[in-house]
């Protein structure tokens, strides 16, 4: 074979070689291709998929949580202990009594949660519920729940989805079984309550966040029996062993999965913190994910054959004309390896070679272009997730504040009260500032005030405060709106939480060179220099609260590198925080 092809001549080598170069050089690019394309899909929708989920089980973790609160909340009420004391006290007689009384606070905690479907409560002088309920008299207690109850050492236990058999209704739901919290360091043996929410419900929260319907989402128990019962299931994986013992060995990740039918899944998966026997899962056939990418296989062939006829007909010329364009041609690829996309193939002639040269500089302008519209889609996307941010209230913030006006409303302290709603009115209206994200200094001073004022009602005697601006004129400065509440936010929840003596807020604001400075100190617990490295960078601060990031984002996206944020801190004596930026 070898004699044979050195006798052919120059022709036919150069052809033959060129035929056999260009098929094998299309061949392990566009396999290469192939396979990159799907490695890279394939992570990109494990990676996307996994911060979906992980958003999906914060989701369903603060359902979790605010139910369990209510729960409690209820049980600290004072009709849940008038219960408990006739219970300490073996005293049935004012059974109809307190189940009136419990009405209320029945219907409260569905009014606080709407997942909530119905409440049981199972003591040993009777058994309490909504009388809307309609209970099922035929069941006992104990016979429907006596295995949970002879576990050892719990206070709360979740059930997965069943059939609930304590009503008349038998609807599908969960159930938290809660016992009672301990009163006056008095124990309630026998004394339980049930908290059942609708699955209907429980379902919708878990498929709202589903990226398309090639994507399952599942909340299973570790031994892979169903907590929540899907509508339709795709994937009947729960019996596969093997399955199984894969998402047990973490609280979170990713693998590749074949099952039974020999079908390859990936998958996704993430263990709730508020109950780590339940674990959320994400399912996606591999196959349907990589179903665009048989068009390249095609593509590829098509490309070799062309390739191939092409080779044949510029086979003559290669030796001559072709191979100064290509080393041209390679010259400006290797300056677009280095990054350098300003670079065109320009030539004299008009051969298949400078084609390929036209179509690469086209290439060129649709990379450019790309990467234009890539970095405007994240900056918009930034842009909306910090809109999002700014319209997020704290809830803490907020449940303080309604619970202290409660309180004071209970008091009689009413002016207090009318002076909490109206600065509560006004710092959202101030916040909200018509949807505009600029605002005046002056709007934001008040805006500040108002939020220091409900933070003194909530928390009496913890800090004191006094806001400075050195130039009047500055007052009609346009900024980006909320800089300043984020920071005494930090001061308060942070700075003061461990501290014995009255707390410290100055707020001064002043004009330098063109410059607004805003400056917040407080005489707060501080940080040290670690801390304060990892708060300009974003990674303490994350641990710790989202204020700091999100001020740093939103000065990064509306001015650039004009604005900075600055830190200082001496513990216990003085933290300041400096932000800078341009006067507009």
């Amino acid at each position: 074979m070898k004699l044979g092809f050195y006798k052919q001549s120059l022709k036919k080598r150069i052809q033959v070689l060129y035929i056999f170069l260009a098929i094998l050089c299309i061949s392990v690019t566009g396999v290469g291709s192939y396979l990159f394309a799907a490695r890279s899909i394939q992570g990109s929708a494990l990676e996307l998929k996994q911060g979906i989920l992980n958003k999906s089980v914060q989701v369903m973790d603060e359902h979790l949580r605010h139910i369990v609160v209510s729960s409690f909340s209820l049980m600290l009420g004072e009709s849940f202990g008038q219960v408990m004391k006739d219970v300490s006290n073996n005293n049935s007689a004012h059974y109809y009594q307190n189940l009136s009384l419990l009405q209320t606070s029945f219907d409260q905690l569905k009014l606080v949660e709407p997942l909530i479907d119905t409440t049981y409560l199972s003591t040993p002088i009777g058994d309490f519920y909504s009388t809307k309920d309609f209970p099922e008299r035929k069941t006992n207690f104990k016979e429907k729940y006596g295995s949970y109850l002879e576990r050892p050492g719990w206070n709360t236990l979740w059930l997965g989805a069943h059939q609930s058999e304590l009503f008349q209704s038998k609807s599908r739901v969960l159930s938290l079984l809660l016992k009672p919290t301990v009163i006056d360091n008095h124990n309630f043996p026998d004394v339980y309550m049930v908290v059942n929410m609708k699955e209907e419900a429980m379902r919708s929260i878990l498929e709202q966040d589903l990226m398309n319907n090639q994507v399952q989402l599942f909340l299973l128990q570790k031994d892979g029996s169903m907590v929540i019962r899907p509508e339709t299931q795709t994937y009947a994986f729960n019996t596969e062993q093997n399955f199984v013992s894969r998402f047990n060995q973490g609280t979170a990740g990713d693998f590749n999965y074949i099952n039974a039918s020999g079908e390859e899944l990936l998958v996704n998966y993430s263990t709730l913190s508020m109950n780590e026997d339940w674990v959320m899962v994400s399912i996606q056939s591999k196959a349907d994910l990589l179903q665009p990418l048989k068009q390249i296989r095609w593509l590829i062939f098509w490309i070799m054959l062309i390739c191939t006829v092409v080779a044949l007909a510029l086979s003559n010329l290669l030796a001559s004309a072709l191979l100064g364009p290509l080393n041209k041609l390679q010259r400006l690829m290797v300056e677009v390896e280095y990054n350098d996309l300003d670079v065109r193939f320009q030539s004299r002639y008009e051969d298949e070679v400078s084609a390929v040269g036209h179509k690469f500089n086209r290439m060129l302008d649709q990379i450019q272009v790309l990467i234009q519209e890539v970095r405007t889609s994240e900056q918009e996307k930034r842009k909306s997730e910090v809109k999002a941010l700014q319209a997020q209230v704290d809830p803490h913030f907020l449940y303080n504040t309604l619970n202290t006006i409660f309180w004071k409303s209970e008091n009689g302290e009413k002016s207090d009260v009318s002076e909490m709603i109206v600065a509560l009115s006004l710092l959202f209206r101030l916040g909200l500032n018509n949807g505009n994200d600029i605002t005046t200094l002056q709007q934001e001073v008040q805006h500040v005030r108002q939020y220091l004022q409900l933070q003194q009602k909530c928390y009496e005697n913890l800090f004191t405060y006094t806001i400075e601006v050195e130039d009047d004129a500055c007052l009609s400065v346009r900024m980006l709106k909320i800089l300043l509440q984020p920071l005494v936010e930090n001061s308060i929840l942070h700075g003061f939480r461990d501290k014995a003596e009255l707390g410290r807020i100055e707020i001064r604001i002043y004009r330098a060179a063109g410059f607004l400075i805003l400056r917040v100190t407080d005489n707060g617990c501080g940080m040290d220099a670690a801390q304060l490295a990892n708060a300009v960078n974003g990674t303490e601060a994350e641990r710790r609260g989202y204020a700091l990031p999100n001020l740093r984002s939103r000065l990064s996206l509306h001015y650039g590198e004009s604005a900075s944020i600055a830190f200082s801190s001496i513990p216990d004596i003085a933290t300041t925080v400096t932000v800078t930026i341009p006067i507009l």
